[in-house]
């Protein structure tokens, strides 16, 4: 029970004595109790306490505190940071950042709970006037903390008895470095901490603001960026890396690949000859102010507090976003405005940190050289930054960090805070650093903005570690974004990010994986070694070979066999990497994805029409001289599904077939559907011939024979050709259709047996007859293709067939991680197909 009237503490004076700081001693100026059926109150009974704490200067602001003390307490106290450059009271009353939706306060779990405005008063959190004055920086700086605690233990103590048997310090941003500078200066006095996003490398961080300033309005402002030219700069680096991770989600999870394709987006991204000529590129000086925003400041003439000698930059080519409808803040609204969000902070702090000079232009402040002002920027930083990396006094009394930063954070650097985490492991050993901190990094998360705002339970594993030793581990992060409410992600521990597993909804955490990854991660696992000839045939029914030169990703596609153009035509071009094995390429926007067991897809330019057509490719293939039973180990009943292409236009087709020993073959059609049956050899709807090893192409030639004779293989009518690529041993046939100028195709064969739900999922990197590039995934019964969504029947309409529904009607065949979807007859009925990631 507590000791003391709640109206009791109104007026009360604590002596400068209590507080470890100089001061004039504090006095509280309100002590109100608060019921729990107040209008309004969601917080329970409490005794709301507010006051202050005098300053030495009499020129100084006083601090304004505020500690609430509830009626039911659980002998544990909350210390909340502040945020931006404060002077507004953090009141205590509010929900824990990033906490899970419906927890309550901690107040109203029964925590007394307090805070501060850090010792001056402003109606706007980048108002920096405060620091023309030494006391209230150094209170800004972290002193107000020491002496806010000081008072709120002494009024903790006089309302119940009892010091707190344990106490935490929660911030974000500026409450973030609050929370770190505490327990690097006061490391007793806490026994746990959560840092979000925090602004620990101030001083790195408005130099940093100041030093985009310098790019975007400086010379001329010829840097300044509109919000357009903004939009198309995150719009190419979300282009390039998102699927980089494996899900296509608009989140680009796997940053350090990213980072690496930094020239090529930038490239990208240029007017030709480097001047300004409109909004669909970017000059040279636009693409500064690009690279003033990505790349840290490295300082070389100077440190800051510490030995700091870097300021991280900011992900804006790894998919920050600092435009757009998923943050507040921009590069500003015109040139001559200079009201970047970016620069405003670094801008203040420049007038009146550093050089106390309200008129002064900080445009001109070099962030790498700063000149006169040199002493003075370290001066600060050693009264603002928390880099301390030597946190053993807070670990070894039991003390435990919980630090977590989001990776496209467009205000304060998540780089810094690598950095310093990195540090404090070169400090202290990884062990040290593993018993006593974790630290969370999180995708598409930006400054309480971005494309994906966590939501967990810190709290609660914060005080499972503290109070039950039970450490964090891989936790579940709920997204808090309006228009993707819900969906989850694991909490992955750095250097770890989560990697989709190629299989089950995007949405669901279950199917990622967090992940590091050594060595180059752009490489894909599945180029060969050296230069490599790949035999197959695309949607025209041409024969061709693809060579791949992987230490150049040179390629050359070359035509064997073809009704339209000669054998020995050829198609050159070099393959970029996009992710996952998918390389972009000359051929008309085809692109090209290399899969486990020597098997590529692709494309190359249409031999008319523009546009590309779909290959598909192997390493290695079945090879036979036409004698009986040489296709004993690859003959089988299969399902074929296709494309005829020519003069009488674009149709689907699908259909069962039987290869036999001998290299005869028959094909089947339903004779209502003209679709999948279940194979017959007394078809009627059918075809019939035979393969004839070619040993000059090394495929085979097809020869069509009688539809009503027996199974023969000699004579015929030449109509094509058949390469039977093995896949890690497995066959898979596709036969090549030249019959004339109005039936041209391709077919692709998989196995006439069940197709066991789960052995297809994946996802795919899929190509289309026409002329397109899609995603496809398959989870179950799930079925996404180019963002259309549709449910699965599998074995339907035969077996070895799944049927989607009226979201994306058609039905697929899988092989050796080879899809092969046909979309229903109609107006767009068209063959697609690819390989799984």
């Amino acid at each position: 029970m507590p000791l003391v009237s709640c109206a009791d503490l109104a007026g009360r004076s604590l002596l400068a004595s209590l507080i470890s700081l100089p001061t004039q001693g504090a006095t509280v100026t309100s002590a109100t109790p608060v019921a729990a059926g107040d209008v309004g109150n969601t917080l329970g009974d409490y005794c709301r306490v507010r006051g202050t704490i005098q300053p030495v200067d009499p020129a100084a602001q006083a601090i304004n505190f505020a500690v609430n003390l509830p009626e039911q307490w659980n002998r544990k106290t909350i210390h909340f940071g502040g945020g931006g450059f404060d002077g507004v009271v953090i009141d205590g009353t509010e929900l824990v950042r990033f906490g899970p939706a419906g927890k309550p306060a901690p107040l109203a779990l029964g925590y007394a709970t307090y805070g501060d405005d850090s010792g001056h008063q402003s109606s706007s959190i980048t108002d920096g006037r405060f620091a023309a004055n030494d006391e209230q920086l150094a209170n800004y700086g972290g002193l107000s903390l020491k002496k806010t605690r000081d008072v709120a233990l002494a009024l903790v103590l006089a309302r119940y008895g009892v010091k707190p048997v344990h106490a935490y310090f929660l911030g974000t941003s500026t409450g973030g470095r609050d929370a770190l500078s505490y327990i690097q200066r006061w490391p007793l006095d806490y026994d746990g901490v959560i840092a979000n996003e925090p602004a620990l490398n101030y001083t790195g961080t408005r130099l940093s603001n100041v030093a985009v300033g310098r790019a975007l309005y400086g010379n001329g402002a010829a840097g300044w960026l509109s919000l357009t030219k903004t939009l198309l700069v995150q719009k190419a680096a979300m282009d390039a890396c998102d699927k980089l991770d494996g899900a296509a989600d608009r989140i680009v999870s796997n940053v350090e690949s990213c980072r690496q394709l930094n020239t090529q987006i930038l490239a990208s991204l240029r007017c030709t000859g480097g001047a300004d000529t409109g909004n669909n590129c970017l000059s040279d000086a636009q693409l500064d102010t690009v690279r003033a925003i990505e790349n840290p400041l490295n300082f070389t003439t100077y440190s800051l507090a510490n030995g700091v000698k870097r300021a991280g930059g900011y992900n804006i080519l790894e998919g920050t976003l600092v435009a757009g409808p998923f943050t507040t803040r921009d590069l500003g609204t015109t040139a001559a405005a200079r009201d970047a969000n970016v620069f405003v902070t670094g801008d203040q702090w420049a007038k009146y940190f550093v050089t106390r000079n309200s008129s002064f232009d900080s445009v001109t402040l070099d962030p790498l050289d700063p000149g006169a002002y040199t002493a003075r920027v370290t001066e600060v930083s050693m009264l603002t930054d928390a880099t301390n990396p030597d946190l053993a006094p807070f670990f070894d009394h039991g003390g435990r960090l919980i630090m977590l930063h989001g990776l496209a954070d467009e205000v304060i650097s998540n780089n810094s805070t690598i950095d310093y985490y990195k540090q404090v492991v070169a400090t202290l050993g990884q062990a040290a650093v593993d018993k006593g901190m974790r630290f969370y990094t999180v995708p598409g998360m930006g400054h309480g903005t971005g494309s994906f705002i966590p939501n967990w339970d810190s709290l609660a594993a914060l005080e499972g570690w503290v109070e039950g030793g039970l450490a964090p581990a891989t936790g579940v992060a709920v997204d808090a974004v309006a228009g993707t409410y819900g969906r989850t992600r694991p909490l992955c521990r750095f250097p770890a990010w989560p990697k989709y597993r190629g299989s089950g909804s995007l949405d669901a955490a279950v199917n990622y994986s967090c992940v590091t990854e050594v060595g180059d991660p752009l490489a894909c696992p599945n180029l060969p070694a050296s230069v490599t000839t790949y035999k197959g045939g695309n949607s025209f029914g041409e024969e061709l070979r693809v060579q791949i030169d992987p230490a150049t990703m040179a390629y050359t596609v070359a035509i064997d066999a073809s009704l339209q153009r000669a054998a020995g035509t050829t198609r050159t071009g070099s393959l970029v990497s996009e992710a996952n094995c998918t390389y972009s390429s000359a051929e008309s926007g085809a692109v090209f994805t290399f899969a486990s067991g020597g098997v590529v897809t692709g494309g190359v330019n249409a031999p008319s029409g523009g546009g590309f057509a779909p290959l598909v490719a192997f390493q290695n293939t079945f090879s036979a001289a036409p004698v009986s039973g040489d296709f004993k180990s690859v003959a089988n009943i299969f399902n074929a599904v296709g494309v005829q292409q020519g003069t009488g236009g674009t149709g689907a087709q699908s259909m069962a077939v039987r290869l036999r020993n001998a290299g005869t073959f028959q094909y089947c059609r339903d004779t209502v559907s003209g679709s999948f049956m279940v194979y017959d050899a007394a078809c009627t709807q059918t075809e019939k011939g035979y393969a004839a090893y070619n040993t000059t192409r090394g495929s085979f030639d097809v020869f069509t024979t009688s539809p009503t004779g027996g199974a023969v293989t000699t004579g015929g009518t030449l109509t094509g050709s058949m390469v039977i690529g093995l896949v890690n041993g497995v066959a898979v046939p596709l036969h090549l259709v030249r019959e004339s100028a109005a039936n041209m195709g391709l077919r692709v064969f998989g196995l006439q047996q069940s197709l066991t739900p789960g052995t297809s999922d994946g996802s795919y990197a899929m190509v289309s007859v026409m002329g397109e590039n899609h995603d496809a995934t398959v989870a179950g019964s799930g079925f996404n293709l180019g963002g259309a969504a549709a449910a699965l029947s599998y074995d339907t309409p035969v077996l070895g067939v799944a049927q989607s529904d009226a979201g994306r009607p058609g039905n697929f065949i899988f092989n050796s991680g080879i899809l092969a979807f046909v979309s229903n007859p109609g107006a767009n009925a068209a063959l697609e197909l690819g390989v799984r990631h």
